[in-house]
């Protein structure tokens, strides 16, 4: 909510909603004090923008409603005394420019963008230390081959996997390894790339959103002017984001068939099934590869589109709306899964690192060295889920991240 305050205050500045200053200014106060108030997240359509939750915030410039202060929840004109808040109240103009856009939408938005390309930058990680722990044939991963297609994203992948594995006995041509791999190892720059590429896409969609006047009617003091029109309508934002929650299913799709080839004997050049010495008395990380299936499952059922699911309302005067509320809220959903399977691929990478005698690259080996620091080497069987979720926390908090670029060097971005 504090996003979606804040990117309402971005259109007030715009100096075209016709609100009174003090209307801005409170949602400043609220913002710089730590005042939030509470809504809910379900009831908005995407159009007129968010109206329900922006309208349950709005309840606090008339001193009503519930606001979290100081991490205890209130009403919010107890809140706003406390942190030393004038209630402004309402005047004419001043409700509908307090709530007419797409604001939690963007906010929401915006966390999740900045969230997704730390979690690609991991994703780009994971893929390197299961390519090792595969023997993979590097070759695919030249960014020559990319450069010749010509799409930013897969340069930035490649760019990122040779980072990592500098260094690597795979990339001195020390071992002997296949002259082709699988699909699901030598396509992950086009896959990934394919992810970044539109992450960068939605990113100048919400970045247009954040500085542009996402608000109706719309004042021209210029002109002496005033256009009615859509400008609250939230499509812009919402149809990127509900792709990039799609590509962050797809991306883990990539990453779950790659840990099928790491448990997998006859896929695996010779690392043991399911990557335990005891196979057929241990079943080793076989189940974990049920929980990722299963968080995939879940992943691919949220990314279906939420931009064509539009029900009419208000009497058919909204007659088409974004539902981009649904596209922020499952989006938020898939990311959360997707912390889950990269967390497996990782456990297994290791896992299979630890079963090779050559020497990994120098990122491989940090990044295997932080997945140490969350989960031990599997010897014998131990209930599974409690590495499961350390290691999904440790992916949230891009631990594996800062690990390997704290070795490296800052991995490229989206942008």
């Amino acid at each position: 909510m504090r996003a979606a305050l804040l990117s309402r205050i971005a259109v007030h500045t715009r100096g075209h909603s016709g609100c009174r200053p003090e209307i801005t200014q409170t949602y400043v106060d609220m913002l710089n004090k730590e005042v939030t108030p509470v809504v809910c997240e379900k009831g908005s359509v995407g159009a007129c923008g968010d109206l329900s939750p922006m309208s349950q915030a709005a309840l606090t410039l008339m001193g009503e409603g519930e606001c979290f202060y100081q991490g205890e929840r209130m009403p919010s004109k107890a809140a706003l005394s406390k942190a030393g808040i004038p209630v402004p109240g309402l005047k004419a103009r001043d409700g509908l420019a307090a709530i007419n856009g797409s604001n939690l939408i963007c906010g929401i938005g915006c966390l999740e963008l900045f969230d997704a390309e730390r979690w690609c930058k991991q994703a780009e990680i994971t893929a390197a230390m299961t390519l090792e722990a595969l023997l993979a044939n590097m070759k695919p991963y030249d960014r020559r081959l990319h450069e010749l297609r010509g799409f930013p994203g897969a340069m930035t992948v490649s760019d990122n996997i040779r980072a990592v594995v500098a260094g690597s006995d795979l990339v001195t041509g020390k071992l002997k390894v296949k002259v082709q791999d699988a699909y699901s190892m030598r396509s992950t720059p086009q896959v990934i790339g394919a992810f970044r590429d539109h992450l960068a896409h939605a990113r100048r969609q919400f970045e247009i959103e954040l500085n542009g006047v996402c608000d109706n009617p719309i004042f021209l003091p210029d002109s002496d002017t005033v256009l009615t029109g859509a400008n609250f309508q939230g499509t812009p934002i919402s149809m990127p984001l509900d792709m990039v929650g799609a590509g962050i299913c797809m991306v883990s799709v990539l990453s779950e068939r790659r840990l099928n080839r790491l448990l997998n004997p006859a896929l695996s050049v010779g690392l043991p099934a399911f990557l335990t010495k005891g196979a057929g008395m241990y079943s080793g990380l076989m189940l974990s590869q049920y929980t990722a299936d299963m968080m995939i499952a879940e992943q691919r059922i949220l990314s279906a589109p939420s931009c064509v699911q539009s029900i009419p309302a208000a009497a058919d005067q909204e007659d088409f709306v974004s539902m981009g509320m649904n596209a922020a809220l499952k989006t938020r959903q898939i990311l959360e899964n997707a912390w889950g399977v990269l967390a497996i691929e990782m456990i297994a990478a290791a896992q299979g690192l630890d079963f090779r005698d050559f020497t990994p690259g120098k990122g491989t080996r940090a990044a295997q060295a932080a997945v140490r620091a969350v989960v031990d080497h599997l010897d014998e069987d131990r209930p599974l889920f409690t590495d499961h979720n350390n290691m999904m926390a440790a992916v949230e908090r891009c631990e594996v991240l800062e690990a390997v670029e704290k070795e490296i060097g800052p991995l490229k971005s989206s942008w």
